[in-house]
């Protein structure tokens, strides 16, 4: 696969899942309206700030590297053609889960919402099972 094919496909996979998992849900469930701080500290917005700030270019790296690097997309149907092991590769096996559920419970103490709290743990624990079975599936014969 291309570069120029690599980025295109990471960009359009990009749009599917991530911006639609960590934006368009979060924003459909809150409105991006601010509750009260979650026990009234507001604190909490702050550290929601910090996730934020780190987990999306933690999301936009791992894309990256992924089109740029292992010339292919994050997307199982067009993987890699190329092991990435670099950036946050080099410390975690899919930081993309990471950033990403980060981002969720970024937002969830921003706006104060307990129903992302509900949603970012419902997809971490969805996201680790999945991962997983595909981990399990893939050293089988």
């Amino acid at each position: 696969m291309s570069k120029a094919i690599a980025v295109l496909g990471s960009a359009l996979f990009f749009v599917i899942a991530p911006l639609l998992l960590a934006g368009f849900v979060p924003w459909w469930v809150t409105q991006w309206e601010f509750r009260p701080a979650f026990f009234g500290v507001d604190l909490t917005r702050i550290l929601g700030g910090i996730l934020i700030i780190v987990g999306v270019p933690g999301v936009v790296d791992s894309f990256a590297r992924f089109a740029l690097e292992g010339l292919g997309t994050p997307a199982p149907i067009a993987p890699t053609q190329k092991l990435v092991v670099t950036g946050l590769y080099r410390y975690v096996r899919n930081p993309i889960y990471i950033a990403v559920v980060a981002v969720i419970f970024g937002q969830a103490l921003l706006f104060g919402d307990w129903r992302l709290l509900w949603y970012g743990a419902l997809l971490s624990a969805r996201s680790t099972r999945a991962f997983g079975l595909m981990c399990r599936a893939g050293f089988r014969g």
